[in-house]
C-alpha cells in the first residue's frame, strides 16, 4: 500500500475527487504472487493504480471494485489456483490469497487517517493500519504512542506492530458460539509498516536449528552466524533468514554500525565456547542497542563467563542486561524443548509479563505492550 498511497490521497484530495475502490491482498498462502499489504485503487472510470497478483486477477478485481463503488459494501475475495476448467480467475503460481476491497471515501476522519499514515511513513515513524472486513471497514492507526480502546483488538495491533509483522487478527462469525464476540472483536487486517523483529542467533548446532525455525514461525527476521562454514550451512538451516559465516563479534560491530539493529532485535548466543561468547556478548553488551541479549550455559559457565566479561571492561550495569542462563524454567531438555522455553522468554519480555501459570494469576489474560 505504501507504494499506491500517494496516488491514492491525490485522488481524494484533488478538484475531482471521488471515492476510489482499493484493493489489498490480507491473507496469502503458498507461493503467492505478492506480499500482504500490496495494494491497487481502482476509480470509477476503471483507472488502476498498482497490482495485487501481477496481471493474474486484476481483471476480476475491477469488476468487484465496480460492484463495490455502486453500493459502497466491502468484499473479501478469495483466488486459488488457476484451473483450466473452472472459468473463475486463478493464481499460476499455485498459491491462495485473499484480497479485501473496500469503498474509500474523502470523508475527514478518512482524510485525517490518511494524512497520519503518510506523516508517519514520510518520517519513518512505525505504524499499523488496522481495518476489520467488515462489510463496512472501520480504520484504526496503532502507534508506539497509541493507547486508546478499539473494538478490544488494540492491543493484538500493538503487538503486531512491535514484531513489524502484518496478518489477520480477531475473530470469525464461525468461530465463536458468541455472536457479540465477533462483532466486538471483528476479523481485521493488519498492515504493519515496521521492519520485522530481528532474531540473532550466534551459533550452528541443534539448539540453533531448533530455535531459528520456531523464531520464523513467529514472524522474527531470523540471522544464524557462526565462524564456522563447516556447520554454518543453508542446508542446517533452512527456516533462517540468512545464514552468515563469520566470527559473531565482528558481524555485530558491523550490523551496529550499519544501524540495523535496535530495540526489536534479540541476540541469543548459544555456541558454548568462550572465544566466541565473550567478545559476542561484550560488544552486545557495550552497545546499549539491542532490545534482549541471552546466552546459553550451566550455572559454572554463567559465573566463569560473567567474570571473564568484567575482565573485558563490561560494567555491572551493562551485565545485569544478560539474560542467562537463557530461556524460562521449563525442564527443557531437548533442542525443540529449550526453543520452546527461550522463545516463551522473548515473548514474555516483549509483553512485560511475568511468564506465571495463569491458573495462579489474576487480572487480564492478555498483556499491552509495555511503554518504549
Amino acid at each position: 500500500m505504501r507504494d499506491i498511497l500517494p496516488e491514492l490521497v491525490g485522488l481524494l484530495t484533488g478538484a475531482d475527487a471521488r471515492p476510489v475502490a482499493l484493493c489489498r491482498v490480507v491473507s496469502t498462502a503458498g507461493s503467492a504472487p505478492r506480499d500482504l499489504g500490496a495494494a491497487m485503487v481502482v476509480t470509477a472510470d476503471d483507472t488502476v493504480i498498482g497490482s495485487v497478483s501481477g496481471g493474474c486477477i486484476e481483471g476480476a478485481l475491477v469488476h468487484t471494485a465496480r460492484q463495490v463503488l455502486d453500493d459502497g459494501t466491502a468484499v473479501v475475495e478469495s483466488f486459488g489456483v488457476d484451473d483450466p476448467e473452472d472459468p473463475a480467475p486463478g493464481l499460476t503460481c499455485g498459491g491462495q490469497i485473499e484480497v479485501l476491497v473496500e469503498r474509500v471515501e474523502a470523508s475527514p476522519e478518512r482524510l485525517r487517517q490518511l494524512t497520519l499514515l503518510v506523516d508517519a511513513l514520510d518520517a519513518h515513524r512505525p505504524i499499523a493500519l488496522a481495518t476489520t472486513l467488515t462489510g463496512r471497514p472501520d480504520w484504526y492507526l496503532g502507534t508506539s504512542e497509541t493507547h486508546e480502546p478499539w473494538r478490544r483488538l488494540d492491543r493484538d495491533v500493538a503487538d503486531m506492530l512491535a514484531t513489524g509483522r502484518s496478518g489477520i487478527i480477531g475473530v470469525d462469525d464461525c468461530e465463536t458460539a458468541d455472536p457479540a464476540d465477533a462483532q466486538e472483536r471483528p476479523r481485521t487486517f493488519v498492515q504493519s509498516f515496521a521492519p520485522l523483529a530481528r532474531l540473532i542467533l550466534v551459533g550452528a548446532n541443534d539448539f540453533v536449528r531448533a530455535l531459528s525455525s520456531l523464531g520464523a514461525r513467529l514472524g522474527m527476521r531470523v540471522t544464524v552466524v557462526d565462524a564456522r562454514p563447516v556447520f554454518a550451512t543453508r542446508q542446517r538451516f533452512p527456516d533462517a533468514d540468512e545464514v552468515v559465516v563469520g566470527w559473531p563479534d565482528r558481524y555485530l560491530a558491523e550490523q551496529l554500525r550499519g544501524g540495523r539493529v535496535g530495540t526489536t532485535t534479540s541476540l541469543c548466543v548459544m555456541t558454548h565456547d568462550p572465544k566466541f561468547d565473550v567478545p559476542t556478548l561484550r560488544t552486545a553488551l557495550q552497545s546499549g542497542t539491542f532490545g534482549f541479549i541471552g546466552a546459553l550455559g550451566s550455572r559454572r559457565t554463567v559465573d566463569d563467563r560473567n567474570r571473564r566479561l568484567r575482565e573485558e571492561g563490561v560494567r555491572e550495569q551493562q551485565l545485569a542486561r544478560l539474560r542467562s542462563p537463557l530461556g524460562l524454567d521449563l525442564g527443557a531438555h531437548t533442542p525443540d524443548e529449550v526453543a520452546v522455553s527461550i522463545a516463551a522468554q522473548l515473548i514474555a519480555e516483549r509483553q512485560g509479563a511475568s511468564a506465571a501459570p495463569l491458573h495462579v494469576t489474576t487480572g487480564p489474560i492478555h498483556h499491552s505492550r509495555p511503554p518504549g
